[in-house]
């Protein structure tokens, strides 16, 4: 079935000496996963390996069996052109702890507009602004909601947060309930946009501490979600 798609980048993984395989999230199948044949030493190509860097916004023409194998990709252009998501050193490290995220917590093989159009608003206001500390912690809580385990709102004023249920509690009721600084800071967050990052000033202690308690939330909640290798370059970067 030939499909002409808006997409996202996920992963480019080098395989042999100049194949490419490239997961994408797109908006009219989910995640795919294409093989690119002799990318890395052709020349004249429609297809360039430069095209494929983490969470590219591309236009793709491609041919899916829709079986699980790896699928075709006949033609590909840039959709939207960053400004400097993969020029700014920090918002390229976001960028590469994001796609990991993101390669670990999309597992389905269906359109999901609405998380795909979540994912594009997301890196399109982070292209566009400076600010950006917490970006990365918003962006995981709000990505919650589209993956399906979103803290519920209600009795927020109480002092536990039950990860494994994922609810405010007035007492501790397992190991995962946790109280203090962290259930502050996520009061903090569920429900502001991102233009009211500002308004949330968090230390560098208190930003990887709850950054931690966000990939444990993942964790228990995505079967099989690893903890991504690039959050220590994360931590490092705004240390």
């Amino acid at each position: 079935m030939h499909v002409n798609t808006e997409a996202i980048v996920i992963s480019a993984l080098k395989y042999g000496e100049a194949d490419l395989i490239v997961k994408a999230y797109t908006l009219e199948s989910g995640l795919k996963t294409y093989m690119l044949r002799g990318i890395l030493k052709s020349k004249k190509g429609k297809l360039k390996a430069s095209l494929f860097q983490l969470l590219t916004q591309l236009d793709l023409v491609a041919s899916h069996k829709n079986k699980g194998t790896l699928e075709y990709l006949k033609e590909a252009k840039v959709l939207h052109t960053y400004q400097t998501l993969h020029t700014n050193v920090v918002k390229a490290s976001i960028v590469m702890f994001l796609a990991e995220v993101l390669k670990n917590a999309i597992r389905e093989e269906e359109a999901n507009k609405p998380l795909y159009e979540y994912l594009t608003a997301g890196l399109n206001w982070l292209d566009l602004h400076d600010s950006i500390a917490n970006f990365h912690l918003l962006f995981l809580l709000k990505l919650t909601r589209y993956l399906g385990f979103q803290p519920d709102h209600s009795n927020r004023d109480f002092p536990y947060f039950n990860m494994l249920d994922g609810v405010f509690q007035e007492y501790k009721s397992n190991e995962y309930c946790i109280e203090g600084e962290n259930v502050q800071i996520l009061r903090q967050l569920l429900g502001i946009n991102f233009d009211s990052l500002t308004s949330v000033k968090l230390t560098q202690v208190s930003r990887t501490n709850f950054l931690n308690m966000l990939i444990l939330y993942y964790e228990l909640h995505i079967e099989g979600f690893r903890k991504p290798k690039s959050l220590a370059v994360l931590n490092e970067i705004f240390s």
